[in-house]
């Protein structure tokens, strides 16, 4: 089989596409060459059978033509199929080259946003994959929910100490739909009434605004004596440290707050496979969380509720914690693991090309 992946860039260090370098490396396990279309390439440690074509220009009439000149390369010979990853303008701009040869589109989205790229691309997309239906912004029948792509070697459990304060740990940009006034509000609310417990937020600042928002927390946590001294807004970490930063906490506090779709923010099946208990609002999480021996979920933009989420998780102990942890790990492992994400590829493009694996002199 041979794939062509369209995505922005493949760089281990980039804050927030690193992860692209895993979807690609399972894709390569099963695939004999993948195709990356790209704006730039950093570091990474892909296999031989990646094969690097590059569309960055200076001006967006210059990537559009350099696109259509490296797509138009990769169809000849005749690729499986062609997966937009994330941008669903890579799908629109690919479909002119990729129709007439035949060849089947899939996009990959997880997002809350419905723009009207998007809304073209799903027109023109032969094939959805996201992480649940609920994930995708708009309603159709060719969305196929496939679960979260985590390496379960690298998110591994580690053996913790237990004694001390419990570890609470929010991972992610300082967006205002990420919820940390509600977070900081339960952990408040929680304090006061009697938990042990630190809180660390850290995460990029990708926009003027968010910039502005982890000011104003940084102004909250200081004037706030039940918060100050508890409560560290710190700085991202690169890749390679996520997994020990996730691995060492006792909990992930996730209180991002509905946008339309559900997004399913991909630390907390990281820290899931870590063995770390998920206290979270997201009520498409509901099945992934539920039947657990303790309640983890609480109810969006409610404080008090989430304060209730941490007393019932510190209550339980290290050893209901440990098991929680297990439990989840497993459920990742079942649904949420990079190779089922890839398994799961590889037979929605069987689904949709006649005769796989077999190339064509092109169009």
């Amino acid at each position: 089989m041979r794939l062509v992946f369209v995505t922005q860039t493949v760089d281990a260090d980039h804050p927030a596409l690193a992860q692209t370098g895993d979807l690609l490396a399972a894709l390569a396990e099963r695939c004999e060459r993948v195709d990356v279309l790209c704006g730039s390439v950093g570091r990474h440690d892909l296999p031989a059978n990646v094969r690097f074509r590059t569309f960055g220009s200076r001006t967006k009439p210059g990537r559009g033509v350099r696109f259509e000149a490296a797509l138009a390369r990769s169809l000849r010979p005749r690729p499986d199929a062609i997966l937009a990853h994330m941008v669903p303008t890579f799908l629109v701009l690919a479909a002119p080259l990729a129709k007439p040869a035949r060849v089947p589109l899939l996009l990959w989205y997880t997002h809350w946003h419905a723009s009207r790229s998007l809304r073209l691309a799903t027109r023109l997309a032969d094939r959805i994959l996201s992480v649940d239906a609920r994930s995708f912004p708009l309603d159709s029948a060719k969305v196929r929910g496939i679960g979260h792509a985590v390496d379960v070697e690298r998110f591994a459990p580690a053996r913790r100490v237990e004694n001390g304060p419990l570890r609470l740990l929010a991972l992610g940009r300082f967006a205002r739909w990420k919820g940390y006034g509600t977070l900081l509000d339960g952990f408040g609310l929680a304090v006061a009434d009697g938990l042990d417990a630190t809180l660390e937020i850290r995460g990029p600042e990708l926009s003027d605004d968010e910039h502005a928002h982890r000011a104003e927390l940084d102004a909250r946590v200081s004037g706030d004596p039940s918060l100050a001294g508890r409560v560290t807004l710190a700085p991202p970490v690169v890749r390679d440290e996520v997994p020990a930063l996730l691995a060492g906490a006792d909990a992930l506090v996730s209180a991002t707050e509905p946008r339309g779709s559900e997004t399913l923010d991909k630390v907390v099946f990281e820290a899931a496979a870590c063995g770390v208990p998920v206290v979270a609002s997201n009520t498409a999480l509901a099945e992934f969380l539920d039947d657990l021996p303790v309640s983890l979920r609480f109810r969006a933009r409610d404080g008090r509720d989430l304060a209730r989420a941490l007393a019932s998780l510190a209550a339980a102990g290290p050893e209901t914690r440990v098991q929680v942890g297990a439990a989840l790990r497993l459920r990742v492992e079942q649904g949420h693991s990079v190779d089922s994400w890839a398994d799961a590829v590889v037979a929605s493009v069987r689904e949709l090309s006649p005769t796989p694996g077999v190339d064509s002199a092109g169009p």
